[in-house]
């Protein structure tokens, strides 16, 4: 059974997404810790991020530093932070979000479910740093 990732990667389930390739896609998370959360995720259903290959994680963590250099721009906060959990889908995912503080790394304080309009202004915002950046 394909897991919610794949199912929003091939758009049987609605996705705003702020990056696709061929194997990664990039989209905002649904219960964002701070405006523009992103997911980054391979396309390939690979569950534990460690059994990712070394050349597609390289490819991962470079759409993440690109998507992050775009947060700053857009949203300007002190640090864009990174976590790989996979607790929640069992299909590695990159959490890159735009932070102030570690506080707002928890997830327990997670807004909401944020609807297709709510989250548009956002990945404006980063499509534009990602479009200006080249």
């Amino acid at each position: 059974m394909a897991t919610v990732f794949t199912r929003i990667i091939e758009g049987e389930l609605p996705g705003t997404f702020v990056w696709r390739d061929e194997v990664c896609a990039a989209f905002l998370s649904i219960n964002p810790l701070a405006p523009g959360h992103t997911l980054v995720v391979p396309i390939a259903e690979i569950d534990h991020w460690l059994d990712v290959p070394t050349d597609l994680q390289a490819h991962l963590f470079d759409v993440s530093r690109r998507i992050g250099e775009a947060q700053m721009r857009a949203f300007r906060p002190d640090r864009i932070g990174l976590v790989i959990a996979g607790f929640e889908v069992p299909h590695c995912h990159i959490h890159v979000c735009p932070v102030n503080s570690m506080a707002d790394m928890n997830f327990a304080r997670a807004l909401p479910m944020a609807s297709t309009e709510e989250l548009a202004g956002p990945a404006a915002a980063i499509l534009a740093e990602l479009a200006a950046a080249g």
